[in-house]
C-alpha cells in the first residue's frame, strides 16, 4: 500500500484537492495508473483554513476504487471529531495540526489506538521547535510549504529549511517519522524538496494538469 521507511525512495502523494470533484473515481484511477503510492486528502473545514472540501464519506466511497494508501491531512479546527470517521473509512495515515489542538499528544495516541499511522503538520509560520516534544510519537511530519487553504500556490523556499532541521533531529535522536512536503510541488521545486531530505512529496495542481502523469511522477521522484 505504499508504506515504507525513510531512505527507501521518495513517495509521491497526489492530492485530490486539485481533481475535478465531479470525477473523483476517475482521479483515483489516474493516481493508481501513474505509479504514485499514496492518495492525499486535504480535509478543510472553512474554519482552520479558508476553504471547505470533504469528509470521511468521500474517503470511504473511494477506498474500494483505489489501490493507494490514503493519506489524510486534517486542516480543521477540531481534528478529534473526524479522526474515527477517517480511520473507519480506510485511511492509512491521519495527520492533524498541533496549531489547532492543544492536547496534541493525546490526539496522536488516539490515532494510533485506532490502528493508524499518526502525523502532525505545521503551517509556514510555525517553527519546528513548536512540535519538538511530539516528534518521538509521530509517524509522519508534514511541512506545509504554502499557506494552506487553496491549491496552485507557489512553494515558499524558506520552509524547506524546516525539512532539513527535521531530518537532522531524526538522525540525531533516531526517531522513525517520515517527512512530507505539501505545497507548490512541481517539476521545478521537487528537486529542492528531495535534497532537503523529504520522504513524501504531495503534488496537486502539477499532477492533475500533467498530460503524462506517469512521467511527472517519475520526474518528481528524481528518476
Amino acid at each position: 500500500m505504499g508504506e515504507r521507511s525513510f531512505g527507501a525512495g521518495v513517495i509521491i502523494a497526489p492530492s485530490i484537492l486539485s481533481a475535478d470533484f465531479a470525477s473523483l473515481e476517475t482521479a483515483a484511477g489516474e493516481i493508481d495508473a501513474s505509479g504514485a503510492e499514496w492518495l492525499h486528502f486535504d480535509v478543510m473545514d472553512g474554519c482552520f483554513v479558508p476553504n471547505l472540501t470533504f469528509g470521511p464519506k468521500t474517503a470511504a466511497d473511494l477506498r474500494p476504487r483505489s489501490r493507494a494508501l490514503f493519506d489524510v491531512h486534517l486542516m480543521v479546527a477540531r481534528p478529534d471529531v473526524l479522526i474515527r470517521g477517517f480511520a473507519e473509512a480506510g485511511a492509512g495515515f491521519i495527520t492533524f495540526h498541533p496549531e489547532a489542538e492543544v492536547h496534541s499528544h493525546r490526539t496522536l495516541m488516539s490515532i494510533k489506538e485506532l490502528g493508524k499511522k499518526a502525523g502532525i503538520s505545521i503551517v509556514p509560520s510555525t517553527p519546528v521547535g513548536a512540535i519538538e516534544e511530539l516528534l518521538p510519537f509521530a509517524d509522519l511530519v508534514l511541512v506545509m510549504t504554502v499557506n494552506p487553504g487553496f491549491g496552485g500556490q507557489k512553494l515558499i523556499p524558506r520552509c524547506l529549511e524546516k525539512v532539513k532541521t527535521l531530518v537532522q533531529i531524526r538522525e540525531k535522536q533516531r526517531y522513525g517519522f517520515l517527512v512530507s512536503v505539501d505545497g507548490g510541488i512541481n517539476e521545478e521545486t521537487a528537486a529542492g524538496a528531495r535534497e532537503a531530505g523529504a520522504d513524501v512529496l504531495v503534488a496537486g495542481s502539477a499532477f492533475f494538469n500533467a498530460a503524462d502523469k506517469a512521467a511527472l511522477v517519475r520526474t518528481l521522484r528524481g528518476n
